[in-house]
């Protein structure tokens, strides 16, 4: 949500439902008691003709209103940035750091701290270490060094650890990663849709590439020391399955092999939490991963993703309504959200949620 402008419906919907993805986005205040909360407040709700909403709390202050005792909605930015801080602690440090260590650092409770960073981040601080870690390796791998240098220089402590974090996280094995993709398979398939050709491809974890107007070239690029085959129907039931979800989309889940940033990882986790038939802002995604300012790295994620489709990014617009930009072209993005029951009219493209 841009914290210039609230959108009064979607500020509303959010607060009525108690999205606690939207604390730190605004604050929602209630002209009969003078009080203002975030979001996720567990009091009863007011009737929506007494609710007015402010980007901050110092707005809601500054028009006479008091933080409310209860959810304390100005510690929401206190925690945030103890968030950040933990985040650059965590990047500066050469190892693994214990969440003891951390939280005294920004002077908070293990228990507390624990639940404020898993809340902003979606995940652990010791699970945003690991993947910190695991995407050094990766990349300390594909510089080609040995393993064994890789795996201390992103500061692992052990090998086991690195192999344990890097079969969870990369999808095939250390030295596939440091090789080009040596010793993975990857089966693919180019077939026709509605949406015009796709590639579909897929390791034995689920699937890696789904793309409009590539083909086999580019997993050869991406990969070129992995032994990619055509398919000989060992994949052919998520390729169906797949296809399904263009002309008659359902909320069924496919397997996925796809990695990225951590950041990214966050985006795409968040656009499969997205429902079919409704659509995200932008900003309502940048919010969700605990990071409102991020709107344009959100795009950049989006247009990072690798299985279109699967990992629905049509289903993130703008937040004046307009479709913004797709990958594989905004007459298949009208498409797969017509097949999901919204559509737009030229030219303010009022997309229906």
């Amino acid at each position: 949500m841009d914290m210039g402008k609230i959108d009064e419906a979607v500020a509303w919907t959010a607060f009525e439902a108690r999205d606690r993805s939207q604390d730190g986005c605004f604050v929602g205040a209630v002209r009969t008691t003078g009080i203002y909360c975030k979001p996720s407040c567990s009091a009863r709700r007011p009737k929506r003709e007494n609710v007015a909403f402010f980007p901050s709390g110092a707005a809601a202050m500054a028009a006479g209103y008091r933080a409310c005792l209860r959810c304390r909605p100005d510690e929401v930015g206190r925690d945030r940035a103890a968030v950040a801080r933990a985040v650059d602690l965590i990047e500066a440090a050469e190892g693994p750091v214990l969440l003891a260590d951390l939280a005294a650092a920004v002077g908070y409770a293990p228990h507390h701290f624990q639940r404020s960073f898993t809340r902003d981040l979606g995940i652990s601080p010791a699970a945003y270490g690991r993947a910190l870690r695991a995407k050094r390796a990766a990349t300390h791998l594909q510089e080609d060094k040995s393993v064994t240098d890789a795996l201390y220089d992103a500061g692992y402590a052990a090998p086991s650890r690195f192999y344990a974090d890097a079969e969870e996280r990369l999808g095939m094995t250390p030295s596939a990663w440091r090789d080009g993709g040596r010793g993975a398979t990857i089966r693919f398939v180019m077939v026709d849709s509605a949406l015009g050709p796709l590639l579909i491809a897929a390791t034995a974890k689920g699937i890696c590439r789904l793309t409009f107007g590539e083909g086999e070239e580019t997993l050869r690029r991406k990969f070129p020391n992995a032994e990619i085959r055509p398919d000989d129907g060992t994949i052919a039931p998520w390729v169906k399955a797949a296809l399904g979800q263009i002309d008659r989309p359902s909320d069924h889940q496919l397997p996925l092999d796809v990695r990225g940033t951590a950041f990214q990882e966050k985006v795409w986790g968040e656009l499969r939490k997205i429902p079919l038939g409704q659509t995200r802002s932008y900003a309502d995604i940048a919010a969700a991963v605990g990071q409102p300012g991020a709107v344009r790295a959100v795009g950049t994620a989006n247009g990072s993703n690798p299985v279109s489709v699967l990992v629905p990014c049509h289903r993130v617009i703008r937040s004046d309504g307009s479709l913004g930009g797709y990958g594989g072209g905004l007459p298949n993005k009208r498409y797969l959200l017509a097949a999901e029951g919204i559509t737009d009219d030229e030219p303010g493209l009022p997309l229906v949620e």
